[in-house]
C-alpha cells in the first residue's frame, strides 16, 4: 500500500501543478482541483478496501499517515472554492476583514478539538486504537456529524480531524496572503543588482532545498507552488533540475540520511559557529 500511495501522490503533485500553470484565478483553479482530488481519493479507496488481512498497525497507519495526505488536499481546495465564491463585493478593507474572519475560522477548529490538536501535535500514540480504527466509534470521544455521514470502510472517528488540520496549515497562509494582496499600499522590493551565481553543487541536493523550502511555506507566505520555485532555481541559478519529481522519489527511496544535502549544510553551519574565525 505504501508504494502505491507514493506513486499516487507523485502523480496528484504533478497534476495539481499543471493545473496551477492553467490558472491565476483561485476560483477555477480550485474547482479543477477538486474535481482531480475526488477522483484520486476514489483510486485510493478501492486500492485500501482490496487490501486483504490488514493489520491493526497498519490500518492506523493508513489512517493517520497516508489517507489524511489526499483527504486534506481535497479539504484544501473545497475551502478556498468556498472562500473565495462567497468573498463579498466590498471595498479592499472590507475584503481584507472577509479574509480575516476566515483565518479566525481555523482557531476555532483547533479550539473545539483541543484535546485530539495537543494530542497529534505531540506525536502520541495511546488512542491511536480508538482514532485511527474503523468500527463503531467510542461515543464518549468527541465526535463531528461527519463521522456519521462517512464510509465507514474508509473512514474512522478522527481521520478526518487529521486531514483537516492537515488543510488549515495550508489555508492559514493562503489567507494571509490574499490579505497581503488587498494591503492598500504594498512595499516594493529593492531593485539592487547582484552578481549572478551559478549553481555548481549537487543538482540533488538543490532539489532536496526546493522541497524542503516548499514544505516550509517559506515563499509568498506558502502560496507559492513548487513547480515555481523548482523554475526559479533554474533560472537564478543557471542549472537544469531535469525531471525533479523522479529526483525527489530518489531521495525519499534512500535507507539512510533521506535529508544528506540538509544534514551536510547543517553541520558545516554549526561547524562555522563553532570556529571564531567564521564569524
Amino acid at each position: 500500500m505504501k508504494s502505491f500511495s507514493e506513486a499516487l501522490m507523485l502523480e496528484l503533485e504533478t497534476q495539481l501543478e499543471a493545473i496551477h500553470t492553467r490558472h491565476h484565478d483561485p476560483l477555477p483553479h480550485a474547482l479543477e482541483a477538486v474535481l482531480v482530488l475526488v477522483s484520486f481519493l476514489e483510486q485510493l479507496k478501492l486500492a485500501f478496501l482490496k487490501q486483504k488481512g490488514l493489520s491493526k498497525e497498519d490500518e492506523i497507519h493508513f489512517f493517520k499517515e497516508i489517507k489524511p495526505l489526499f483527504s486534506s488536499r481535497l479539504t484544501y481546495y473545497s475551502e478556498i472554492y468556498r472562500i473565495e465564491s462567497s468573498r463579498p463585493f466590498a471595498t479592499a478593507k472590507g475584503i481584507r476583514k472577509y479574509y480575516r474572519e476566515e483565518l479566525g475560522k481555523l482557531q476555532l477548529f483547533v479550539e473545539r478539538h483541543l484535546d485530539f490538536y495537543h494530542y497529534y501535535r505531540k506525536g502520541c500514540t495511546y488512542l491511536d486504537d480508538k482514532y485511527f480504527l474503523r468500527g463503531i466509534p467510542d461515543l464518549l470521544l468527541p465526535l463531528d456529524s461527519f463521522r456519521f455521514q462517512a464510509d465507514p470502510r474508509f473512514s474512522t472517528s478522527h481521520d478526518y480531524h487529521v486531514a483537516q488540520l492537515m488543510a488549515n496549515n495550508l489555508l492559514g497562509p493562503y489567507l494571509e496572503a490574499r490579505i497581503t494582496a488587498f494591503e492598500p499600499y504594498p512595499t516594493p522590493l529593492s531593485a539592487t543588482k547582484a552578481r549572478p551565481l551559478k549553481w555548481t553543487g549537487s543538482k540533488v541536493g538543490l532539489v532536496e532545498l526546493a522541497y524542503a523550502l516548499h514544505s516550509d511555506g517559506t515563499f509568498l507566505n506558502g502560496t507559492c507552488d513548487l513547480k515555481e520555485i523548482i523554475a526559479y532555481f533554474e533560472s537564478i541559478f543557471e542549472v537544469d533540475l531535469g525531471q525533479y519529481h523522479r529526483t525527489f522519489f530518489e531521495i525519499s527511496a534512500r535507507k539512510t540520511e533521506r535529508t544528506k544535502f540538509l544534514n551536510v549544510l547543517s553541520d558545516k553551519l554549526l561547524k562555522r559557529m563553532d570556529d571564531r574565525d567564521g564569524l
